[in-house]
């Protein structure tokens, strides 16, 4: 008896034992400080794919492109933060170092901008375009239109006065550097077009004149690897909205997931004028060489690798070119595989009612994000009463607007098209629910990201709607009916806007819901206390792209 009680003590400390060891791990798991927490909102993701299906030449195109996407890395440094350099060698602390590596800078991309590293002040919301102590007066009374240019820096002269200088000639050492790789780079091209393409865009870096590059990137079609490269996005400028910033992606394409895509490019002119909107509103149909591709990324620099990574972008930008010619609609299938594994599920699972959860599926998450690509492609880039381009119309409010287009669209193009009995692999519930669990992934960017302002205006205007219901539990249901409602009438709505040039119906409609309310930021907190990641880190290089098999 006496042997038995030893015995059974003796599994009882064991157990006890263990356990203990056990909450010890998990506890030195748990991020410990602030800075850990924040760096913990980010998964790390490696970049990779099966490189094998390249030819020996198009494998050492990548070391030239590489070496010219770190320089695009250190021109858009020069560009997103002043003295980084002073500022991240004073970083003792490596989790505050990685957090601003993350950031590329001391400004926190994933609250508001507000700084995280001690001592430092509010950032300019000029970035390191214009000069910090500039006023809107002075920059009015500057008499200079190209200080309007995407591709100039506004500074001061040595009498203090106002000046503009090109890109090209304040970045030329480091673009005759990054212009020449790219060149080797085409030396070693099999595909003419990839070729002339490389050319073309090492010329454009060098004298700031894309339009003739971004034609030849729409004329390429048979090329595996792809360099997207330049200043093309303007939302670092958080001033005037104007300035381009610096940023690259090395992409290798998944041909036979883009040729399955081939028919909804062709189906572009017929969702151009399928749109809920009068004819006026419709116009403008997209060019010929509009596509859509799929790739897996391999490398990213500069403003694509901050804060929120893309999954997927409508490129070329540039208005003109996109109505010479289209626009390519590219599809990110690592990343978006990441973000919906790392990110996506476990929100829906904890947010999404269990009877609906089956169908939150990583097809539809794919099918909703490329038609959200499509969606930035089509409607109008001009006003239909005069007032020019919508962009000029619409201000500061334009990019929320556009977001918003962008993501009801999406859901509109999917109804459409399982209607006409183009798509029925699958079951439109399914990009219904995951569209909604992913409002809820995206909206966690907050208020200084358009995208996360856009996602709260698409929700409480579904609210509203009746789209859907929140139990006590905290648990979403999509009424199916009143959402398609919901989705078509916010669709028009926002069409409009953008069609009449109408900023002040803009402007409510960002004022009354782009903020986030009580219960929304509640489950908003019920996310971040499961430590779900807001958004992912690449672990990338030359090394880390080929894909173990």
């Amino acid at each position: 008896m006496q042997r038995k009680i030893i015995t059974i003590c003796l599994i009882l400390v064991a157990l006890i034992f263990a356990q203990c060891s056990q909450k010890d791990k998990k506890d030195e798991q748990k991020p410990q400080s602030k800075i850990e927490r924040l760096v913990a909102n980010y998964a790390d993701v490696k970049l990779e794919t099966d490189l094998n299906v390249l030819s020996e030449n198009q494998k050492k195109m990548l070391p030239h492109l590489f070496e010219a996407a770190k320089l695009i890395d250190e021109l858009y440094w020069a560009q997103a933060c002043l003295q980084s350099s002073e500022l991240k060698e004073s970083i003792t602390d490596e989790f505050v170092k990685k957090y601003f590596e993350i950031n590329y800078g001391p400004w926190d991309r994933l609250s508001g901008m507000e700084p995280f590293v001690e001592g430092v002040p509010k950032r300019f919301d000029g970035a390191n375009f214009y000069p910090e102590n500039m006023s809107f007066q002075e920059f009015d009374g500057f008499s200079d239109l190209e200080k309007y240019s995407s591709y100039t820096l506004v500074r001061r002269n040595e009498l203090g006065s106002l000046i503009t200088i090109p890109y090209h000639e304040a970045y030329k050492e480091k673009l005759v550097k990054i212009a020449d790789f790219m060149k080797k780079a085409a030396e070693l091209a099999e595909d003419k077009d990839f070729k002339k393409y490389l050319e073309f865009r090492a010329e454009a870096l060098l004298t700031d004149k894309f339009y003739d590059s971004d034609i030849a990137w729409m004329e390429m079609k048979d090329n595996l690897v792809d360099f997207i490269v330049g200043p093309i996005e303007d939302t670092e400028d958080r001033l005037y909205y104007t300035k381009a910033s610096y940023q690259s992606m090395i992409l290798i394409k998944d041909k036979k997931f883009s040729k399955d895509l081939e028919k909804y490019s062709l189906l572009l002119p017929f969702l151009q004028k399928s749109l809920p909107v009068d004819d006026k509103y419709k116009t403008e149909i997209p060019g010929d060489l509009s596509d859509i591709m799929v790739y897996d990324v391999i490398n990213c620099s500069g403003y694509w690798n901050t804060g929120s990574k893309k999954i997927a972008i409508t490129l070329p930008i540039d208005g003109q070119v996109q109505l010479k010619v289209g626009s390519r609609k590219l599809q990110f299938k690592n990343v978006m595989e990441a973000k919906f594994d790392k990110i996506l599920m476990p929100i829906s699972e904890l947010l999404i009612d269990e009877n609906q959860l089956k169908h939150v599926k990583s097809k539809a998450f794919f099918e909703n994000t490329m038609f959200y690509e499509i969606g930035s492609a089509l409607g109008m880039k001009n006003t239909v009463n005069g007032k020019g381009t919508i962009r000029d119309a619409l201000k500061e409010q334009y990019n929320v607007i556009a977001e918003c287009k962008n993501d009801i669209l999406s859901l509109f193009f999917v109804t459409k098209l399982y209607e006409m009995g183009e798509m029925s692999e699958g079951d439109l519930m399914d990009n219904y629910v995951t569209y909604m669990a992913d409002v809820f992934r995206s909206v966690r960017f907050g208020i200084s990201n358009d995208q996360g302002v856009a996602n709260m205006i698409r929700f409480y205007y579904f609210e509203e709607m009746g789209a859907f219901t929140r139990d006590k539990s905290g648990k979403y249901k999509i009424d199916f009916d009143k959402m398609k409602e919901a989705m078509l009438m916010l669709s028009k709505e926002i069409l409009v806007i953008q069609g009449e040039g109408n900023y002040e119906a803009a402007k409510k409609l960002v004022d009354d819901k782009g903020f986030i309310r009580d219960e929304l930021l509640q489950d908003l907190y019920s996310i971040q206390k499961a430590r779900i990641p807001k958004d992912v880190v690449f672990i990338q290089g030359l090394e880390e792209a080929s894909k173990s098999n």
